[in-house]
């Protein structure tokens, strides 16, 4: 992707070099908890439960002990990735006046290492890059890209990292646009089968998004960039992800999609470029 020389995001919070010592609730298993609890009330009651989850995090929060220089290549990375925020702020300020769709909040993106508070709970890197709707902020250890190809078998190249924000930021959408809490209000009265078939859908939406977004960016995007978005997809689908851990596919188990229903709704986005043909639900609860 082209980006070297562009205009980059003031909407980048680098946490990066800076060390931590002290209780991290559960490895980053109480941020997954408390970011469902947040989309399952959202609204305003998510908002006052926030500060709430906040306070009860940072009694056990992470400690900043030591700040290291980051190195020329972290710095360079960084630069990218406030650059891809950047696009996504033209894109979706311009998809949403287009479409009438009100005012787009832009988010912040927290670059962190090894661990984070935030108003979803404290995380660490094991919990992979992930949206909290109690603060509209996308958190992200970059080590995540180096674990996806060695681990999930992803292509290497910068367009993996461009894909997995622009999905992050997919999710942000919708929290602006209330989707979020229409599927949590749906999800309580369902059964854990239709409520897995829910989160796939809004899982899938976000990667739809991402190629809205990848559209919309066309003209800075180089050869092989979808590709390697497209690898990345499959490298998260779930089946993939089971075969690997559990030598077996279980699809009513399935919450973000298939490795082929993920580059399917990418490829949607990409190729259409129409954010009103993202309805995932429909296809997924027929």
């Amino acid at each position: 992707m082209k980006w070297q020389g562009r205009r980059q995001s003031k909407n980048l919070d680098d946490r990066r070099g800076i060390g931590t010592k002290g209780k991290v609730v559960g490895g980053g298993l109480a941020v997954g908890v408390i970011v469902l609890l947040l989309q399952v009330f959202g609204g305003d009651t998510g908002k006052q439960l926030a500060p709430i989850v906040e306070q009860i995090g940072n009694s056990q929060s992470t400690q900043q002990v030591s700040q290291r220089e980051l190195t020329a290549q972290e710095k360079e990375v960084g630069g990218f990735v406030s650059t891809v925020l950047a696009d996504t702020e033209d894109v979706w300020n311009k998809v949403f006046s287009d479409n009438n769709l009100g005012q787009y909040e832009e988010p912040t993106m927290v670059l962190f290492t090894d661990a984070v508070s935030t108003a979803c709970g404290n995380a660490t890197s094991s919990s992979g890059p992930f949206y909290c709707p109690g603060d509209h902020k996308l958190y992200m250890d970059l080590v995540f890209f180096d674990e996806l190809k060695s681990r999930f078998g992803a292509q290497g190249g910068d367009f993996a990292i461009a894909y997995v924000t622009a999905h992050e930021i997919g999710h942000h959408v919708q929290t602006l646009l209330g989707t979020n809490q229409k599927v949590s209000q749906l999800q309580r009265q369902s059964s854990e089968v239709v409520g897995n078939k829910l989160s796939v859908a809004l899982e899938l939406q976000a990667d739809f998004y991402a190629g809205v977004w990848a559209y919309h960016n066309k003209d800075y995007l180089e050869e092989g960039d979808i590709q390697e978005a497209l690898s990345a997809a499959n490298a998260v689908g779930d089946d993939a992800i089971q075969k690997r851990t559990r030598g077996n596919v279980v699809p009513d188990s399935f919450t973000h999609g298939s490795s082929e229903q993920r580059m399917k709704w990418f490829m949607k986005g990409y190729q259409t470029g129409d954010v009103r043909l993202g309805d995932t639900f429909s296809e997924i609860l027929d």
